[in-house]
């Protein structure tokens, strides 16, 4: 249901009132209009009607490109989402996906996928979303699904098809699009006082909205809903948990999925970083003269005067001048949906849903540090760029807690994988990088996307709430490099077997319907075995609560197989080690994540510690 409660509430920002967004009345406003559907692939949302289609040998039937909102051009342009225009003139055919929300330039290091030939267009009217539902699907528990892109790429094109066939078709899938980059995400005092700034995140939360309305209408349930995300969309998972200063409960959803949360620096709305970000874009597009040399008009009125193609060229100029690894348009601590940093908020546990699932892989770091650095000024020229907010004492700080071994500092050792309990740890030493260019990759990795998902894994752990935490670690294990292993197709993954595959689908799909990720004895062992002992010992068969003082979490990963050298792993910028079939076995280990990788815990409390100078 819609929120009548959060409707009528208000908070107070800046000794000035902000009302909370105004849900749309979809159900109110058009349901009189709803007719009988004249098969059971046909939906009548009230607004428009869509025909589906089934596919009979997967089970599965799929709606594509659903308008879930009003196209967010001319003067809605940096509004809040709204309601979409009524068009009943005939059922809209859902076999196509609807047109991709405006990307920002592939650059800073940012990982992007090859060209897709048969991408649909880019275009601001952009926010649609894709159903996919068992046949014959009733009330079952939905997953939302939030794609990645660093808040500036990717689309809502994923397939489920095998992770829903390979857990039994016992759940809905939504996956949805929002506005990217300075679309989505533009923010100064002007944007906040004139429109919204977190358009995209807004964008989500209608499409969350909507789910509450309408997914029922496709066979699922909406007060069983998970939301998940990787990276960016691990990020929009954390701010959606985060949401109204964690005061949702469960009325938009029950459970949270975050595999490598993406935190970025994280300001308000107008700080000065923001800020200057906004005047670099208006200048770009040829706002600031045209502002300054005419009373009647402001930077933001011209903004919405420019055309698509303007706007997209001036972002990727901004963007061409951003710090390696980062990006200009992110999400902004706004007062009322992102009312504080994630690192103090979700420390005093104010949270929305019951159960989370968190995880980060083991070289979340190397796309985004520069790979060329080789002695310790390097590494300390790379931390002052990136922590310019910093004093000489913090970043003598950050080197006690980031030591490096005698060994690594002297000498290029050789590349593997550490256990993450014994012997060399991350800190200097993994699959892709050694000494002060690990150091790197791993800082990076662990501020940006490993601590918060531990900060989200803690958040979790008080009350009836319930979090499980996991590291993803086989080879390479590079960012990005999990989406493929949970979602498919099967047997298409490099270095992957198809084992280690439907085991991780079918953890998913088990948290999805039970709020509890352990899965079965021979689906953890696999076809070829499990290699850290029986199939009826295996951790991921017994997968405790992660909590403060029993701080548990799973690490995935293989065994046996042949070892290949190469550079077609997705996300990895250098040639990377992994394994190959015929071999390969799933090896899954529980393992303390405080004390994991020399104490990667204890450098996560550090991070929180000076978070604020950040801010994160």
């Amino acid at each position: 249901m819609l929120l009548p409660s959060l409707i009528a509430s208000a908070l107070t920002l800046s000794g000035t009132v902000a009302a909370l967004p105004q849900p749309q009345p979809f159900r109110e406003v058009l349901r009189s209009r709803q007719s009988t559907p004249s098969n059971d692939l046909e939906v009548d949302l009230g607004y428009e009607v869509y025909q589906g289609s089934s596919n009979a040998s997967t089970g599965i039937n799929s709606w594509r490109g659903i308008r879930f909102a009003a196209s967010p051009t001319g003067s809605l342009r940096w509004q809040r989402p709204q309601a979409p225009a009524v068009n009943r003139t005939s059922p809209i055919a859902a076999d196509t996906y609807g047109s991709q929300c405006p990307q920002i330039g592939q650059s800073n290091g940012m990982p992007s996928a090859p060209p897709d030939p048969d991408s649909p267009p880019l275009s601001e009217d952009c926010l649609f979303l894709n159903v996919q539902s068992p046949a014959n699907a009733t009330n079952l528990p939905v997953l939302v699904w939030i794609h990645g892109g660093g808040y500036g790429a990717g689309n809502g094109r994923q397939d489920f098809t095998d992770l829903l066939t390979t857990t039994g078709n016992k759940f809905v899938v939504v996956s949805i699009q929002y506005r990217l980059g300075p679309f989505g995400f533009l923010a100064s005092d002007e944007v906040y006082r004139k429109g919204v700034v977190n358009a995209g995140l807004l964008d989500q939360f209608f499409a969350l909205q909507w789910v509450q309305t309408y997914v029922s209408q496709f066979g699922g349930d909406p007060s069983a809903v998970t939301i998940s995300g990787e990276s960016a969309g691990g990020g929009s998972v954390m701010l959606h948990d985060m949401a109204y200063g964690g005061s949702l409960g469960d009325s938009m959803f029950r459970s949270s999925i975050a595999a490598s949360p993406y935190l970025p620096k994280q300001y308000a709305y107008k700080d000065w970083i923001p800020t200057q970000n906004y005047y670099a874009f208006a200048d770009r597009a040829g706002c600031m003269i045209n502002a300054y040399g005419n009373a009647t008009s402001t930077i933001f009125n011209c903004l919405l005067s420019q055309d698509t193609e303007t706007l997209q060229n001036a972002s990727s100029e901004v963007e061409s001048t951003a710090t390696f690894g980062t990006w200009a348009f992110l999400p902004v601590t706004d007062g009322v949906y992102v009312q504080d940093e994630p690192s103090s908020q979700l420390l005093e546990k104010r949270v929305n849903g019951r159960n989370a699932l968190i995880g980060n892989n083991a070289n979340e770091g190397p796309s985004f540090v520069p790979q060329e650095i080789i002695s310790e000024d390097d590494f300390t020229a790379w931390l002052r760029n990136n922590l310019p907010e910093f004093t000489d004492s913090d970043i003598a700080k950050v080197l006690r807690y980031y030591p490096i071994s005698d060994a690594a500092a002297t000498s290029n050792a050789d590349e593997f994988a550490t256990n993450g309990v014994t012997g060399p740890s991350a800190l200097d030493q993994s699959s892709i990088a050694t000494g002060q260019q690990q150091r790197a990759n791993n800082l990076y990795a662990e501020l940006t996307f490993v601590c918060p998902s531990y900060w989200m894994a803690e958040a979790y752990t008080d009350g009836d709430r319930t979090s499980y935490k996991y590291q993803f670690s086989a080879l390479p294990a590079t960012h990005g490099a999990d989406v493929g292993v949970y979602f498919g197709p099967l047997g298409s993954k490099t270095g992957i077997s198809t084992d280690l595959q439907r085991a991780f689908m079918n953890i998913w799909g088990n948290f999805i319907t039970e709020g509890n990720p352990s899965i079965s004895a021979s689906v953890a062992a696999g076809s070829s075995g499990s290699s850290n002992g029986s199939v009826a010992t295996n951790d991921a068969t017994q997968w405790p609560a992660f909590t403060i003082a029993e701080p548990y979490q799973l690490d995935f990963n293989q065994t046996g197989g042949e070892i290949a050298v190469g550079s077609q792993i997705v996300g990895s910028p250098v040639n990377t080690t992994y394994l190959t079939e015929p071999g390969l076995m799933n090896n899954f280990t529980l393992v303390n994540a405080y004390t994991w990788e020399a104490g990667r815990g204890m450098r996560c409390d550090f991070w929180r510690s000076v978070a604020d100078i950040i801010p994160a």
